[in-house]
């Protein structure tokens, strides 16, 4: 099989790639375009003409990273343009391709959804309010052209993704070593998290499941708190939580991305995945936890 992949650089692209290349993959990743033509974003000169394809599957994982850096106007117009303008492009290009890929997966988050302490989320639930839930709902919006050239789509919102070779997680780790760790806020609003062993396998299951399409919740069904993920990490580093962060100040260090990433409540369930029979290798937040800083403790 063949597969397209771009945002291959970041967290989620080299753990795919690594696994479907073992999966028997051979794997394209498409670059940004470095040219002078700023407004366009990728460089396809380097992929096959219009009269070939060679590709059976395109995951597009590209995108300005939204948890880098303080939401300001630029910032933000840099997420939503990262994703708006390079999907619309990448489609662009795919709808000149004379055979057209049997798949396409589209990142997205579960940000879709926005705030809530008392819903439990699933792909059925409705648009959120934000930020992010616009950024997501836009996005999404872009890959609705792909059904028109009979393209199954697929639209992966990702909730916290738990890693041994970074993201969220190791951002949270230095402030523990010098025993300035704790809760956020009153430490309750719910963080649905997957860890990236089951989402290279989901998205594996994902690519070999015809009927499988729209939105789909890559999470764990056992979805965990701030306060407890807070204390669970303290007990892995033998760092006791000493301390919670008031939510005004959380608020003043981080703006805007404070109410929508870090002070956020989104309780999701990954009822497309459970409906298709898919068994989770990792349920357990501090088996996850450890398998993720075994080379850090």
């Amino acid at each position: 099989m063949k597969t397209l992949v771009t945002g291959c650089s970041g967290l989620i692209g080299n753990a795919l790639i690594e696994h479907l290349f073992q999966q028997g993959h051979s794997i394209q990743c498409l670059q940004r375009n470095k040219g002078s033509e700023q407004n366009h974003l990728w460089a396809t000169q380097t992929l096959p003409t219009n009269t070939e394809n060679v590709f059976d599957t395109v995951i597009h994982l590209a995108g300005e990273n939204v948890a880098d850096g303080r939401w300001t106007a630029a910032k933000k117009e840099k997420i939503l343009t990262s994703r708006i303008e390079g999907t619309r492009q990448l489609i662009d290009y795919i709808s000149m391709l004379a055979q057209k890929p049997k798949v396409f997966l589209c990142a997205s988050a579960i940000g879709y959804y926005g705030h809530s302490m008392d819903e439990i989320f699933n792909e059925d639930s409705p648009l959120g309010h934000g930020f992010l839930a616009d950024v997501c709902h836009q996005w999404e919006k872009q890959t609705m052209r792909l059904s028109t050239m009979g393209i199954r789509t697929v639209n992966l919102r990702f909730g916290m993704v738990l890693s041994p070779k970074g993201g969220a997680l190791h951002k949270m780790v230095p402030p523990f070593k010098v025993r300035l760790g704790g809760v956020l806020g009153d430490g309750q609003q719910f963080i649905s998290w997957i860890s990236i062993r089951d989402l290279v396998a989901i998205v594996d299951l994902i690519i070999k499941q015809p009927n499988i399409k729209g939105p789909v919740n890559v999470v764990s069904p056992i979805p965990t708190n701030n306060r407890i993920l807070t204390e669970t990490l303290g007990q892995i580093l033998n760092r006791p939580t000493l301390f919670r962060i008031p939510r005004f100040l959380v608020k003043l260090l981080f703006g805007q991305m404070a109410d929508e990433m870090l002070l956020c409540s989104t309780r999701v369930t990954p009822k497309v995945l459970l409906e298709a029979d898919y068994n989770f290798q990792d349920q357990s937040l501090e088996a996850v936890l450890r398998y993720c800083l075994d080379s850090d403790t």
